[in-house]
């Protein structure tokens, strides 16, 4: 009967030792990896290594609880601190501390800092008015001025622009304050008209004549003549010169075969 017994048995266990040896390896890794993985912490469930459960975090390879101090809230994540301040505090080391918010101000949206209201500028850990002085204005923003148009600020004030005729003023805080208007040039303080002669017209530029000739005609002093084409040439790209057809080459003032 005991021999029967072992006859039966032995079938069975060599069954066992070849799957243990087929997946042998792998299996004795998975377990191997779950046995050194510390306390509090999970097998990743992807790829290989762990990590800490919730309101836990690594340290020196171990999962320490999370210590959330007061006015504060974990965060459900194992980096970092673990925890977060209330609004209306801010982390100073492992505390949160009331934020203390000056007069003439207000938290900004996350409640972790604050902002001045319009009108006022940040100094230091308060609030301070911005004096607007009189022809300005307060910028978009509130925390600054500007001077109005027609004036340019000098120090603390905004004093007028003196405008010469044929100008308007740039309201710019630098330079003259003022501008030519079209078809004028500034002069030693003034705005000169610029004399466009036939077959020119005016350019947007701050230098030179000003102006420009027609395309097919150049420059000749205060005056437009035309370009003279060549045989076998063409109009430059720019409209005041003449150009080789190919293959001819320029040769002095005609177009020749190379």
């Amino acid at each position: 009967m005991i021999e029967a017994r072992r006859l039966l048995i032995a079938p069975i266990f060599s069954v066992f030792s070849f799957l243990l040896l087929v997946a042998g390896p792998g299996a004795a890794l998975a377990q191997t990896e779950t046995a050194q993985i510390p306390k509090n912490s999970l097998p990743k469930p992807y790829g290989s290594g762990w990590e800490c459960k919730t309101r836990f975090r690594k340290n020196n390879g171990a999962c320490i609880a999370v210590k959330v101090p007061a006015h504060a809230y974990p965060t459900q994540t194992s980096y970092g601190r673990g925890w977060a301040c209330d609004w209306g505090y801010r982390a100073n080391s492992e505390t949160c501390v009331l934020l203390r918010v000056p007069p003439n101000a207000y938290l900004r949206s996350h409640g972790d800092g604050w902002d001045c209201v319009r009108g006022h500028r940040r100094v230091g850990d308060g609030c301070v008015a911005v004096v607007v002085p009189a022809n300005a204005y307060l910028r978009a923003y509130g925390d600054s001025w500007a001077c109005n148009r027609g004036y340019r600020k000098s120090d603390e004030a905004c004093i007028a622009i003196k405008v010469p005729a044929n100008a308007y003023p740039t309201n710019a805080s630098h330079g003259s304050g003022w501008r030519c208007d079209r078809g004028y040039r500034e002069d030693n303080g003034a705005c000169l008209a610029i004399n466009v002669p036939k077959l020119a017209y005016l350019v947007e530029s701050s230098y030179g004549t000003g102006w420009k000739c027609e395309r097919g005609y150049r420059a000749n002093g205060k005056n437009c003549i035309p370009v003279k084409v060549p045989q076998n040439a063409h109009l430059s790209y720019a409209g005041d010169d003449w150009v080789c057809n190919r293959p001819y080459r320029k040769k002095l003032k005609t177009c020749a075969l190379p």
